[in-house]
C-alpha cells in the first residue's frame, strides 16, 4: 500500500514548516513498530505523541471495538446512556483517588481541561461567591483550545494569541520549595483564587520537567486551607506513566478534578473524560437551567471510545503489563546512570516510564536548533524520537522489548557522542 502525491496535498500537518521534508506516510503498525510504505521500520519510542500504550494494533482492543461496532456505534448522551460509559466509569472508579466520583466525558485533553475550569468558575458562581482568580504553575502545558492556552506557560504555541487570553497568574516552577511555597502564599493571601492547575510530577511538553511529590502536596495543602480548587492535568502522566496508575496515587492530598485522555484509550480512539467529586456536582444541581453545566460535545461517551478504554484497561491492569513497566523503569535507571557524566548533558531526569536528558545548548527550550538534527538522526536508526528542543526522552509503549529499548538508548548515545 502507498499513499500518493496527490492524496498529500490534502493535509495540513501540525507543526508544518515550508523547509520541512514531507511527512513520512506510514502504512502499517504492530506492537511497538510502524512501518512506512517502503518498508522501513521505526520504533515507536514516544508512543505516538504519548498515547499509545500497548502497542499499535492491539488485537484484543481491535476486537472489542469490532464488537462494540456491531452492537452500537454511537448515540447522543443528552438524556440517553450505555453500558459500556458506565462499565468504564465503574473500572476507572477503582483506581482514582476515592472522592473522584463524577465523569464527564469529552473528546480529547483540551476539552477535558476546558471543562475542568468552566466547572471551577460556574462552581462559585452557584454558590454566590466571586472568585476570579486562576493559579498555574510556570511552564505548563494543558493543551491549544483558548483555556487551555490560558492556563498554560507562554510559548511559541500561544504567541498570536496571547491578545485574546482571558489572565491567568503563575507559581514558579518547583524546583526550590521554599520560593514556590511563598509565591503560592502570597497568591492566595486574599481568598479569591478559584482554582489551581498543574501537570502532577512531569511536565510534558516544556520539557518533561519534573518536580518531587512532597512540594506537591505541600502546594496542596495551602490550596486546601484557602478552598481552592485543585485541577489536575493527568492527561500525560496518567495511566501507568510516572509507575503508578495515577500521578495523584503518589499524594497523600486528594485533587477537586483529574482531566484524563492520551492513553486512555491505549491510543486507539479520541475520547477524555473529567473526573470531579460528589460535592462540585452537587453545587450544579437544582431547578435553575442557569445552574446547570451547559456544556456538551457531539461525540461525548463514544460507545467505541469507551470500548478501546475498558480494553486497555483490562491490559494495563493484567500482571503482564505491570511487569512490562517494571522492566522499562528498571532499564531506565540503569541506562540514565551510565550516560549520567557524558559531557553535552546537563541533567539526566526519571520519573516512572519517562526518562529524559537534556542536552546543554545555547539556544534552549523548543525552539532549540538541535531538535532537527537530532529527530534526522534517530529517523535514521529507524527511531521515532521528537526532542522538545534540547531535551530527547523516551515514552515507550509499554510492550517494547529490552532488545528494541536497547537499540533506542544506542541511537541516544550516539547522537550524544556526535554533538560531542
Amino acid at each position: 500500500m502507498s499513499i500518493s502525491k496527490d492524496d498529500k496535498e490534502y493535509i495540513w500537518h501540525p507543526f508544518t514548516q515550508m523547509q520541512h521534508a514531507s511527512p513520512i506516510p506510514i502504512v502499517k503498525g504492530k506492537g511497538s513498530c510502524l512501518y512506512d510504505e517502503k518498508g522501513k521500520e521505526y520504533i515507536d519510542a514516544i508512543s505516538s505523541w504519548w498515547v499509545n500504550i500497548h502497542g499499535h494494533s492491539h488485537p484484543y482492543i481491535a476486537q472489542k471495538v469490532s464488537q462494540q461496532l456491531a452492537t452500537l456505534e454511537h448515540v447522543l448522551f443528552a438524556g440517553f446512556t450505555h453500558q459500556p460509559a458506565t462499565d468504564l466509569c465503574r473500572k476507572l472508579s477503582h483506581h482514582l483517588p476515592s472522592n473522584q466520583s463524577k465523569f464527564f466525558f469529552s473528546g480529547d485533553g483540551s476539552s477535558a481541561v476546558e471543562i475542568a475550569l468552566k466547572m471551577s468558575i460556574q462552581y462559585w458562581r452557584n454558590k454566590g461567591q466571586k472568585r476570579p482568580r486562576i493559579l498555574a504553575l510556570e511552564g505548563g502545558y494543558h493543551g491549544e483550545t483558548f483555556g487551555a492556552m490560558s492556563v498554560s506557560g507562554k510559548s511559541v504555541f500561544s504567541a498570536h494569541f496571547n491578545d485574546y487570553l482571558f489572565k491567568v497568574e503563575y507559581l514558579p516552577f518547583p524546583k526550590d520549595e521554599a520560593s514556590t511555597l511563598k509565591a503560592l502564599k502570597d497568591a492566595i493571601a486574599q481568598n479569591d483564587v478559584a482554582c489551581f492547575i498543574f501537570e502532577p510530577l512531569v511536565q510534558g511538553a516544556s520539557g518533561m520537567r519534573m518536580y518531587s511529590k512532597s512540594i506537591l502536596d505541600k502546594m496542596l495543602d495551602c490550596c486546601r486551607q484557602s478552598d481552592i480548587l485543585c485541577i489536575a492535568d493527568e492527561v500525560m502522566t496518567g495511566f501507568g506513566r510516572t509507575g503508578t496508575f495515577f500521578a495523584c496515587n503518589q499524594l497523600k492530598n486528594k485533587v477537586d478534578f483529574m482531566c484524563l485522555s492520551k492513553s486512555l484509550s491505549g491510543g486507539t480512539l479520541p475520547i477524555s473524560l473529567t473526573t470531579c467529586t460528589q460535592e462540585i456536582y452537587d453545587s450544579f444541581l437544582g431547578h435553575d437551567l442557569n445552574n446547570a453545566f451547559l456544556h456538551g460535545h457531539s461525540f461525548t461517551a463514544n460507545p467505541l471510545g469507551c470500548a478501546a478504554s475498558l480494553a486497555s484497561l483490562e491490559l494495563l491492569e493484567s500482571k503482564e503489563c505491570q511487569n512490562q513497566i517494571s522492566s522499562i523503569i528498571e532499564q531506565h535507571q540503569q541506562f540514565a546512570q551510565q550516560i549520567n557524566t557524558h559531557p553535552v548533558l546537563k541533567e539526566v531526569r526519571q520519573c516512572g516510564t519517562i526518562l529524559a536528558l537534556e542536552i546543554e545548548a545555547g539556544e534552549k527550550g523548543y525552539l532549540s536548533q538541535l531538535k532537527n538534527m537530532l529527530y534526522s538522526h534517530f529517523l535514521d536508526d529507524g527511531l521515532i524520537l521528537r526532542p522538545l528542543g534540547n531535551v530527547v526522552y523516551i515514552l515507550p509503549p509499554y510492550c517494547i522489548t529490552k532488545k528494541e529499548l536497547n537499540k533506542v538508548y544506542s541511537s541516544i548515545r550516539s547522537a550524544l557522542n556526535k554533538l560531542q
